[in-house]
This record gives C-alpha cells, structure tokens and sequence, in this order.
C-alpha cells in the first residue's frame, strides 16, 4: 500500500503521449485521468476508426491504454508491442491468447500489463482472497461462492474480476481445481453467480459458509474513476521498462 502511495503522490511523473484503445465509459474515464496527471492523450481508437490504429500513428505514443472489446484485444495489443509501444490492458474475455501477447512484448523488447481489474481495492481483495484460501485449507466445513453484479451493458459473464478470485482460491485451496456457472454441476469447483443489474459498476463478494457461521469478502465500486487510476498508474509504472507485469508489481505487493 505505501509503495502505491509513493508512485501516486510522490514520485515525480514523467509526461507520457498515451494512446486510448477503446473509447467508451471507460476511455473516457481514463481519459480524465490521465490528463489530470499531466499526460497527453494523442491518439483514441474506437471501433469506428480502427484502422488508425497503425504504426505510423503510435509512432509518438509512449503508452497504449487498452480496454476494448474481447474478439478484438489481441490484435490491438499485438498492432501495440509490433511498433514497440508498451501496453496497458483490461479487457476481458481474451485471456486464452495470453501467451501470444506475452510472446510478442519478449519479442519486441518492450512491456505489458494486463489485469481483469486495476482498482487498488479490488487487488487488496486479490491479497485477502488468496491468503483466506489459504488458511480455510484447515477448515473444511466452509465451503466458498462468488457473486459478482454488474451492468447490464457488461459482455462477459463471470467478470475478470470473479474468475481472477476463484483462481487466487483453486492456486491456495487443493479442494478446488477451478470454477463453475452457479447452476452448472461439478465438484471442487467455485461456483460463480453473475448478475447484471442496472449500472451496477461492480460488486464482488466471496463467502465461505458453514453451519455455524459464514464469512464475506466484499468490494463494491462506487465508480470507474478507482479503475482509470489504476490504469493510469499502471502506465506510469511500465514506461520505460521492459517485461510482463501484473498489478503486484506496481503495487509493490
């Protein structure tokens, strides 16, 4: 927590030219956020200007901010770490192609970070997960769930966010080897509730129940903004080195 303190408030920041890939509630969010921290926004690539998304244009950019749309992630990232851009990622629903991206940043000598969730709460409640997992190994009358709600205009379903924790629970837990849709059958496996609600902007919560009591993880955004900062933060982190990062890196977890 102090070392994401200092990177916020008390290391000098050097101005990035930062190009926003994906330009909806979020972009926009991200936008704010990084010109309040005095960056320079030079290119936006939505999906009605796709193709401005090439190596002549990201010749200035110092950073490529990406939170687009899963069947197009890829091939922004990739068009990103060709041209020896470092990239910032949160889409979701494109992590089976993971290792390409990671393949092509080792290529091109450059850096990428990509997180289903930049909000410094929400990697707080990463931690607290998968340490909790890690002491209910002990304890195996409580038995784990995941909920998470969001926005009825959010495309995947379970969340990032979800699956990220039931990942923190399968890698401290042996009774777990993945996840699971609430309704679908399976033993050892986390089942995950999506609900989409509203304009919900995100709520996550894990409980591990028993017959004598039952105890909850929760975080609730109130807002995009804890993302677009992260997400900003992330950028400042990975300018100017080289490799694959996660949110621990740049929180100093």
């Amino acid at each position: 927590m102090s070392h994401w303190v200092k990177e916020i408030n008390s290391q000098k920041i050097k101005r990035m030219n930062i190009a926003l890939i994906g330009y909806g509630r979020m972009g926009h969010e991200i936008e704010q956020i990084a010109v309040s921290r005095d960056h320079q926004i030079k290119l936006i690539v939505d999906k009605d200007n796709s193709g401005d998304l090439n190596e002549k244009n990201l010749k200035e950019i110092d950073v490529a901010i990406e939170f687009s749309w899963p069947d197009a992630a890829l091939n922004n990232i990739s068009i990103c770490l060709g041209a020896k851009v470092p990239v910032v990622s949160g889409t979701t629903g494109w992590l089976k192609d993971f290792e390409k991206a990671a393949e092509l940043c080792r290529k091109y000598e450059t850096s990428f970070i990509h997180s289903s969730n930049y909000c410094i709460g929400v990697n707080l409640l990463f931690r607290l997960n998968s340490e909790l997992a890690k002491q209910m190994k002990h304890f195996t009358g409580y038995k784990v769930s995941i909920e998470e709600i969001h926005h009825t205009k959010k495309l995947d379903a379970p969340s990032g966010t979800a699956i990220s924790l039931a990942e923190g629970i399968r890698s401290q837990h042996p009774g777990y080897k993945g996840w699971r849709f609430e309704k679908d059958t399976g033993d050892n496996l986390v089942p995950v509730r999506s609900v989409r609600e509203g304009a919900v902007p995100g709520t996550h919560i894990v409980t591990w129940d028993s017959e004598i009591d039952t105890l909850t993880l929760k975080h609730e955004s109130k807002s995009r903004k804890g993302l677009a900062l992260g997400a900003v933060v992330a950028a400042e982190f990975i300018y100017g080195r080289k490799g694959i990062f996660t949110m621990n890196d740049v929180l100093g977890f």
